[in-house]
């Protein structure tokens, strides 16, 4: 039988990264518990990280005592309250890392340039540069709104298959915003749609009359996450567009490699 010092030697010897095995491990346990919506199973953590049980429950016993990770009374797992400390302060820091780039969108479109996330069933603006012009869109950063109304939402819930949304537009509703506002569920699909073909998403007078915003995701973010232009519809017309979509996507991918930290600061 191993000892314990054997035991620890094994779990925290490198992986094949040059990264420490277990925590690797663990991080991934805790992002397998938030795919599947925050509460698992130690049999679905086995099925899904394909670890055997006794590492799953070693690895989990120790995210339980750090606070990471929670012991429901049905014996399931799920994520712990100490992780909201840790996303606070991500998404924080996650904005303060976009500025360059938005403030880049800011000077070759002219328009205010924003940063929003998913965060459950609501958009959440984490940062911001204002336009220079004296007409300009201002969406305070930590403003919620529901995802069916806006370019931002809209780029978003396109990465989701439509029985997802679906689910999502249940749960939330669709309460119209302007006489604008998508508000079925079978239009918005096909809105969804037609953002996957064209490659970016338009909020055209439906979060606020005479305004227009054009959003994109950023590819292989680590959190579902969108950048976007928004100004006024006499500024933001089909011409504006043409110009205005390829440096929003330029814009993402470069973002996209400075999160996953292979970028340099724009």
């Amino acid at each position: 039988m191993p000892t314990s010092s054997a035991r620890t030697h094994d779990s925290a010897r490198p992986s094949s990264s040059g990264g420490v095995q277990s925590l690797e491990r663990a991080f991934a346990l805790l992002e397998r518990m938030a795919d599947a919506g925050g509460e698992v199973g130690l049999s679905e953590l086995a099925s899904a990280s394909g670890l055997p049980l006794p590492t799953i429950h070693r690895l989990m016993r120790t995210l339980v005592a750090c606070g990471y990770a929670r012991q429901q009374p049905n014996r399931r797992y799920a994520l712990g309250p100490r992780l909201i400390r840790l996303g606070e302060s991500a998404s924080r820091l996650l904005g303060t890392w976009a500025r360059p780039y938005l403030a880049r969108l800011v000077d070759e479109t002219g328009e205010t340039a924003n940063m929003a996330l998913l965060d459950g069933d609501d958009v959440v603006y984490v940062a911001q540069v204002p336009s220079r012009h004296s007409m300009r869109m201002f969406t305070e950063v930590g403003r919620r709104v529901l995802p069916h109304s806006t370019g931002v939402g809209k780029a978003l819930l396109a990465r989701f298959p439509d029985d997802e949304v679906r689910a999502l537009l249940a749960r939330t509703g669709m309460p119209p915003v302007t006489e604008k506002t998508i508000t079925s569920p079978d239009v918005f699909l096909a809105a969804l749609a037609q953002v996957r073909r064209q490659g970016f998403a338009m909020d055209d007078n439906e979060q606020e009359i005479g305004v227009r915003c054009l959003a994109v995701t950023i590819p292989d973010s680590p959190t579902a996450a969108a950048i976007s232009i928004s100004g006024p519809a006499g500024r933001v017309t089909e011409a504006a567009t043409a110009h205005i979509v390829p440096v929003l996507q330029q814009v993402a991918k470069e973002l996209s490699r400075a999160l996953d930290g292979s970028g340099t600061t724009a």
